[in-house]
């Protein structure tokens, strides 16, 4: 349970800053272009490596790759399902015109709906996850590389 508190603490911070980095684009009324979007797995990223970082100083010689990784899938899954909630919330009940000017923004004839729009948020956030980790995790392993003597 210990080493199941750590992952999901960096997870509900790395969503409020999620969530708080909308809400800053909405006050500026760029939440629905895209390009915006990008930083958020800059801010997901942070939050898995801080949560690997952490838990590995915790572990010492104890920490292993399967453990790291671990912990950042949980980071990161726990930021995207709440960041999911919000944003589903967002869409529905605080702006509801914010699918229509996300879909005009596109520039398409899409025909799809708040779920639809929910599930590829979400898609996003685990798929950002897991690159993020397999990213981050490179730092964290050990290396297995033999010294060479000179």
């Amino acid at each position: 349970m210990k080493k199941i508190i750590l992952p999901i603490r960096y997870g509900l911070v790395t969503s409020a800053i999620l969530i708080a980095y909308f809400l800053v684009l909405a006050m500026f009324d760029k939440q629905t272009n895209p390009v915006y979007s990008f930083l958020n797995a800059g801010i997901t990223t942070y939050g898995i490596y801080e949560a690997v970082r952490i838990f590995k100083l915790e572990q010492k010689e104890l920490f292993n790759y399967t453990n790291g990784f671990t912990t950042g899938l949980i980071t990161g899954g726990t930021a995207t399902i709440v960041f999911t909630f919000f944003f589903l919330f967002y869409s529905t009940e605080v702006n509801q015109d914010f699918l229509p000017q996300l879909l005009n923004s596109l520039q398409g004839n899409f025909d799809i709906n708040n779920g639809m729009v929910t599930f590829i948020v979400a898609i996003m956030g685990f798929t950002t996850t897991v690159v993020a980790t397999l990213t981050v995790m490179q730092f964290f392993k050990n290396s297995g590389n033999i010294p060479q003597k000179k």
